[in-house]
């Protein structure tokens, strides 16, 4: 038996995790050729000011048809005009970016979850506590069209936890920021017990950590959905839960977290610690080390469709977990917890 074989063989067991993950999206690796340009956008945090208002995608998409599109590929003497569908409008894939005061969002229409949410974390965001969740609300997000939106009632008796990508407690330095985490264009749904109410919240909490030692955090996450091999018929499948009713919002099977950990805040040229983790979106016992989670940059992209670092160079990386602890700390965060709800 081979070890790409055994490789995927052990993807199927969810106590592997994203390792096994990592394995089964790595078989078929290549490499990028050298000069390989990826148009990218880039994100420039600056001091909080005024809160910026969503951008709905009439504003970023702003011209009806996309350059690339209104070009014929067909002569001008050709018999048929493919773009002219585009006089209707043009089909999309659309992707509704939201840029809010402490997160920047990009929204899929066709799962009722984002594709990524990105946040900032800085030793002076997190020292700040002017923003308390329970004056917060979940808020079903306008900035969507009504019928691409996730709704409230979707999640209503799911067995489903409204999870945050970007986590509240990291946008307590402003009560505006705090509440823009609570659209559901910022949510998935997440198992709670075991998951969301603990090992991911003990993540998250390992993130926020991580400024102990770096001014600079950046992190994106987001929703995947990854096979699983049938054992009867040996074949591969995606499956997963659609809640609502009507159904309506995809439930994720993992979700992953892309840490980029600055050595030196707005340096630019300085080295930058990379991490990547994949989590099943299930119960995870607290015991279980977050370096079991950890997988190659690649098997992120390869999953979710997106890339993370394609303007990072090689010589500007390093691996987080070989430069820090990458373990969760479950006693002192629920110490935390409990301290917060006598408050």
């Amino acid at each position: 038996m081979s070890k790409a074989t055994i490789a995927v063989i052990a993807a199927v067991s969810a106590g592997a995790g994203a390792a096994a993950t990592a394995a089964m999206f790595s078989m078929r690796s290549d490499k990028k050729p050298e000069g390989t340009t990826t148009t990218t956008t880039a994100v420039t945090t600056t001091r909080p000011g005024p809160p910026p208002l969503p951008v709905p995608a009439s504003q970023v998409f702003s011209a009806p048809v996309p350059a690339a599109a209104a070009a014929s590929p067909t002569p001008p003497t050709a018999p048929v005009n493919p773009a002219g569908l585009f006089e209707y409008g043009f089909p999309g894939p659309t992707a509704d970016l939201a840029a809010r005061q402490g997160l920047i969002s990009s929204y899929d229409r066709r799962t009722r979850n984002p594709h990524w949410v990105a946040e900032h974390i800085t030793p002076a965001s997190l020292s700040i506590r002017d923003g308390d969740r329970k004056h917060s609300a979940f808020l079903e997000d306008g900035a969507i069209p009504d019928k691409f939106q996730a709704k409230l009632k979707d999640y209503f008796r799911s067995g489903y936890d409204r999870g945050h990508q970007v986590p509240a407690a990291d946008c307590k330095w402003s009560q505006k920021a705090m509440d823009d985490t609570f659209y559901l264009s910022n949510m998935c749904p997440q198992v709670g017990e075991g998951f969301n109410r603990d090992y991911w919240a003990h993540f998250e909490d390992f993130c926020r950590r991580l400024t102990q030692k770096y001014p600079s955090v950046r992190v994106v996450t987001g929703p995947l959905y990854l096979p699983k091999k049938d054992p009867q018929d040996g074949k591969w499948y995606v499956r997963h839960e659609v809640i609502g009713n009507p159904p309506n919002v995809a439930v994720p099977t993992h979700f992953y977290k892309v840490i980029f950990a600055e050595e030196q805040a707005g340096a630019p040229g300085g080295k930058v610690a990379l991490g990547a983790f994949v989590l099943p979106n299930a119960v995870i016992p607290n015991e279980k080390p977050l370096g079991d989670f950890e997988v190659p940059l690649e098997a992120v992209e390869r999953a979710s469709g997106l890339e993370f670092a394609s303007k990072l160079s090689v010589a500007r990386r390093k691996r987080l977990c070989a430069e820090t602890s990458c373990s969760v700390v479950v006693k002192e965060y629920a110490e935390r917890q409990k301290a917060f709800a006598k408050k």
